[in-house]
């Protein structure tokens, strides 16, 4: 039933800009409108009804399973055939995902169009550029649910690590890492939502630092960004912790970073504009005079993909809305010293947002 909302608001959307069908072939915007999760598929969105899903034959059957409310169209090259479809039903403007076809995808598909039309008129092809994704930016019920629990098994994971004292001196990186990565898929993850950063010592002062043999030594910072995948749906949360007695200075930014999450998050309101959030956060930080050492957007969207819309920066656009589901990960990173980074998936509601990682964030000394 959700998806086949999602593909009537899609279908409206669509009406309104003047087109008579809608070719999706982004497979993640796919799955979001049909619910299926093969390689290969591809959906043709009538303004007047009539959808048609397409696949090949290896999926028959898992299509009959996940989209069973719609005709389905068993062809190798589902875009083409879908193409030729449209010409068929007779629709003279269709949308294309112009972000996600390439120059050669675009001029086969305008091949393809004028074969099908055999010396007729040749259906006009209008772009409808991150359509889709606009509606995917406001979660409803079902994805919500997903994002709690793909939350829910990175707290655990995390949880689990840390009273089994595998966050200590002597281990490495890597090591820890492929512990967090292995404990989240026990927990109940279908996969990391990415590339788990763990980085200690002056190696957390690099945002997106890649794990490697460094080791973990008592007094240095321990920042650790993670997700899980649940049913599709990704977690996000960064947790920076410290390997021992913590330092007046670890202290110091730590509770700088905490300050400046802490408005971030307050600054969840329907309405509020994107920039403005990202302004709360990032101004508590430059009047501690760290404006430099914070050197990213506040957040972004989370869902089906780990980054998506809307993001929350500088150069952000467009204001919240109830339902999306964004992160708040301000950071104050001092080169060759170490950083900090406190990172929070949550719900942007009409009161308060809903938090979802609810790992603590206390400074924690291991």
């Amino acid at each position: 039933m959700r998806h086949a909302e999602r593909r009537a608001a899609l279908r409206a959307m669509a009406g309104e800009r003047g087109f008579d069908a809608v070719l999706v072939t982004d497979l993640l915007n796919v799955r979001y409108l049909t619910g299926f999760t093969g390689s290969n598929g591809a959906l043709l969105l009538r303004t007047d009804g009539g959808d048609v899903f397409g696949t090949d034959g290896r999926y028959t059957t898992q299509a009959g399973t996940q989209v069973p409310d719609l005709e389905l169209l068993v062809e190798r090259n589902t875009g083409a055939a879908l193409a030729r479809e449209a010409v068929r039903r007779g629709a003279g403007r269709i949308g294309f995902e112009s972000h996600v076809v390439t120059v050669d995808g675009l001029r086969a598909l305008e091949s393809v169009l004028a074969d099908a039309a055999a010396g007729g008129p040749v259906p006009e092809l209008g772009s409808v550029r991150c359509a889709v994704e606009s509606l995917r930016a406001v979660k409803d019920a079902d994805e919500i649910d997903a994002l709690r629990r793909a939350c829910a098994v990175a707290d655990a994971a995390l949880a689990e690590l840390a009273a089994e004292g595998a966050l200590r001196p002597g281990r490495t990186e890597l090591q820890v890492g492929r512990e967090l990565d292995a404990r989240m898929l026990a927990v109940g993850a279908e996969a990391p939502s990415f590339e788990t950063i763990v980085a200690t010592g002056a190696n957390s002062a690099i945002p997106h630092h890649r794990p490697d043999s460094t080791v973990l030594t008592e007094g240095d910072f321990l920042k650790l960004d993670f997700g899980a995948t649940v049913d599709g749906y990704h977690s996000d949360m960064t947790r920076t912790l410290v390997l021992g007695h913590a330092a007046d200075w670890q202290q110091e930014v730590y509770a700088l970073v905490a300050e400046a999450q802490a408005a971030g998050r307050a600054a969840l309101a329907v309405g509020t504009d994107v920039v403005a959030v990202d302004a709360a956060a990032r101004d508590v930080i430059a009047a501690a005079g760290h404006a430099e050492h914070f050197s990213h957007g506040l957040g972004h969207g989370v869902g089906l993909e780990i980054h998506e819309a809307p993001g929350i920066g500088q150069l952000g656009a467009g204001t919240l809305a109830a339902g999306m589901a964004v992160t708040v990960e301000p950071g104050v990173y001092l080169p060759g010293h170490g950083g900090v980074r406190i990172e929070d998936t949550l719900i942007v509601t009409e009161g308060e947002p809903e938090l979802l990682t609810l790992t603590s964030k206390e400074l924690l000394v291991l």
